[in-house]
């Protein structure tokens, strides 16, 4: 049930970007970019962005119903008692701290592993969502140094941030992937006046081809920004929680970090742990613990 629960959203939401970009592109006139007399820049400009960035804001939009949907998460009653008003009562005494203006839905979701991870479209429509394994390991001082962690990732924007440099970097992926197909192709035609170089066939599988190597080249970009904003969000978190918490709750994950991760990879980018080492870590959306334990233990509030 789950797993159609998930394949059913998918095709969902690339049907919604598939119309949404339909749509927009008829609207603002773009014409093909590929015309007989060559490369129209302009229109494949604008064509990449269109695609690249209204996909990232779709998914951004819907980033909260899809958490919920493939990670189970349960939202708490904010009237509810016991532990789970105890997690609510404290997610909303840093977002105070933190100053948002409006308190994020919390939830909890199956897993055994130590994680947790905050999404949403905006600071005011927010989730903020542990899972069980975090709630049954962690004691109350580290659960509330990972809370610090992830209101500051509201706090900070980051969800915002993260879907405008992914947009980006998918626009100009596909603009230099589609550049460098038409110059195969254009080598390929030589000097002849007439014909292609490549077929259309041919041409739509160089582009995907170009469109891996670009992409492999830009998630490296949209991975050292994610280290980066963990960062931001430790610090964040260490003036929230207190920066002993925030070590403990880091020294807590480092002592677990053999345990299997569950859970969908789709959100890896929101959890609070990465496990990728060696030349890995240029693709890894988070800095090792070791190293952010250290910088805590060098950070002044």
């Amino acid at each position: 049930m789950a797993f159609m629960k998930r394949i059913l959203l998918f095709a969902a939401v690339n049907i919604a970007i598939v119309v949404t970009v339909s749509i927009v592109l008829n609207l603002l006139g773009v014409q093909p970019y590929l015309t007989s007399q060559g490369l129209n820049m302009g229109s494949l400009l604008v064509f990449c962005l269109i695609w690249g960035m209204v996909g990232s804001f779709i998914s951004l939009l819907l980033s909260k119903k899809i958490a919920v949907w493939t990670m189970g998460v349960e939202i708490i009653d904010p009237r509810s008692s016991g532990r789970t008003a105890e997690l609510v009562q404290m997610v909303h005494r840093l977002a105070k701290g933190a100053g948002l203006e409006k308190m994020p839905d919390v939830g909890i979701y199956p897993g055994m592993e130590i994680n947790a991870f905050a999404t949403g479209p905006t600071k005011n429509n927010s989730l903020v969502a542990v899972s069980q394994g975090l709630l049954n390991r962690m004691d109350r001082e580290e659960v509330e140094g990972v809370l610090g962690h992830e209101v500051a990732h509201i706090a900070n924007g980051d969800m915002v941030t993260m879907t405008l440099i992914q947009g980006v970097v998918n626009a100009f992926v596909m603009f230099f992937a589609r550049i460098a197909a038409y110059a195969v192709s254009q080598m390929l035609r030589g000097d002849r006046e007439e014909g292609e170089g490549l077929g259309h066939f041919a041409y739509m599988m160089t582009v995907f081809v170009f469109e891996i190597f670009f992409g492999i080249l830009g998630s490296m970009i949209v991975a050292w920004f994610s280290r980066y904003r963990e960062f931001r969000a430790d610090a964040g978190g260490a003036k929230l929680a207190g920066r002993n918490k925030m070590i403990r709750a880091l020294q807590r994950l480092k002592a677990n970090a053999e345990l299997p991760e569950e859970g969908a990879p789709a959100m890896a980018a929101f959890k609070i742990s990465s496990k990728k080492g060696g030349w890995l870590h240029l693709f890894s959306t988070h800095p090792s613990l070791d190293v952010r334990i250290a910088r805590l233990q060098q950070y002044v509030a």
